[in-house]
């Protein structure tokens, strides 16, 4: 069933569908990009970093990176492309994260099977959870 919805980026009310903003942004959105890529495809350009492509064409930079990210325009076509990582935000040219930020949420899910295991092994040999006391140096 259709809801009825405010567009996220001009406020107007639309029927929410597949699109999750109104058709006049999407028609302004499929503009830009067609403004972007015929930019990016004229071979002097191909190597045009994101602002150069702001200055040039007057589209947002959270668009052209959201074009990327989409993958309506690859890096491999064109290699000064990127979009922010979702947890750090350094450059990455695909995927969700970069790779410290993988590696990094890798290691934390590797301690916490690890924990996991040994917590599951301690209830199976009947020890309770382990408890750490700290010890006052000042009453020494």
């Amino acid at each position: 069933m259709a809801e009825l919805a405010n567009c996220p980026r001009c406020h107007a009310l639309f029927v929410k569908g597949p699109a999750i903003v109104c058709n006049d942004c999407v028609k302004r959105e499929e503009e830009d990009f067609q403004l972007v890529y015929s930019f990016v495809r004229k071979k002097e350009n191909r190597t045009a970093a994101i602002l150069d492509i702001v200055r040039e064409t007057g589209v947002e930079e959270y668009k052209i990176r959201e074009f990327v990210k989409s993958k309506r325009l690859h890096p491999a076509q064109f290699p000064a492309l990127s979009y922010g990582c979702e947890r750090c935000g350094a450059e990455i040219r695909e995927g969700r994260l970069c790779e410290s930020c993988t590696v990094s949420i890798r290691s934390g899910v590797q301690k916490q099977g690890e924990l996991d295991d040994l917590e599951a092994r301690n209830k199976k040999e009947g020890l309770g959870p382990v408890t750490y006391y700290t010890v006052n140096d000042d009453n020494r």
